[in-house]
């Protein structure tokens, strides 16, 4: 569709005869938020895999931005560059650094030897480390120690440190998983809010904090989608239902 960011389109990835992503279509605006659920094997995991560059698909195409470029023709480090970015389940920072030095690490700043060499502290990194710091809730924690952190604040500053790369697609892997109560919501907040100027693709199994999430909801089943539309019509769907009950087994 014309005016997409991401469009996948006829894609199909298979791993020793199995078919884990089967002519999957799906495109996502420039500005939105998504979750992604299904059950176990549905192809959530393979599906980010493709988009990043990590899995190649056997047919189909992945076109991405307003010049419509091919990334299965680049590698995960040029997609990374074109503003992809992905969180994985489990949270990596820096944790002998501090959350300031996390975030100033992760800083979308030109690259190259003479740059590097130059590079002293400015006020307006400063002041984006500031702003990203607010977003994530760790205003209060930039002297500290990232080690120290609880979970949902590594989660946070692993947000944030993508956030600091300024992608126009994050792609974020169950945030809510090992969270409190507080920080689930905490977490929502951070995603409603980072999707007003960027893509937000969430994969979650936890219905509770997608319903929190209040967005369009895309179902995949068995590598290919099965619903989309909001939460309440795709749990209302009896395929959805089959699916999760496992009575398309019976």
């Amino acid at each position: 569709m014309s005016g997409a960011l991401l469009e996948v389109n006829g894609v199909s990835v298979s791993f020793d005869g199995f078919k884990a992503i089967n002519n999957l279509s799906i495109h996502f605006d420039k500005a939105e938020l998504r979750a992604i659920i299904g059950p176990n094997g549905a192809g959530k995991t393979t599906f980010m895999d493709i988009v990043t560059g990590k899995t190649k698909p056997d047919v189909g195409s992945v076109k991405w931005g307003e010049q419509n470029i091919s990334l299965l023709e680049m590698s995960e480090s040029a997609i990374a560059m074109e503003g992809i970015g992905r969180k994985f389940q489990k949270p990596t920072v820096f944790e002998a650094q501090t959350v300031r030095q996390n975030l100033a690490m992760a800083l979308k700043n030109p690259r190259g030897p003479f740059v590097v060499l130059a590079h002293r502290k400015t006020a307006r990194n400063a002041e984006r480390i500031e702003a990203i710091a607010k977003e994530i809730g760790l205003a209060e924690s930039l002297t500290r120690i990232a080690g120290e952190l609880s979970h949902g604040q590594k989660q946070w500053l692993e947000i944030g440190m993508l956030l600091a790369q300024e992608p126009r697609l994050l792609l974020v892997d169950e945030p809510a998983a090992g969270m409190t109560v507080d920080e689930r919501e905490k977490t929502t907040a951070i995603l409603k809010e980072a999707a007003k100027t960027r893509a937000v693709v969430v994969v979650e199994h936890d219905m509770e904090f997608v319903r929190r999430l209040d967005c369009k909801v895309t179902v995949l089943h068995e590598g290919a989608v099965l619903a989309e539309g909001s939460l309440d019509y795709v749990t209302s769907q009896q395929s959805v239902i089959d699916v999760y009950l496992g009575r398309d087994h019976a």
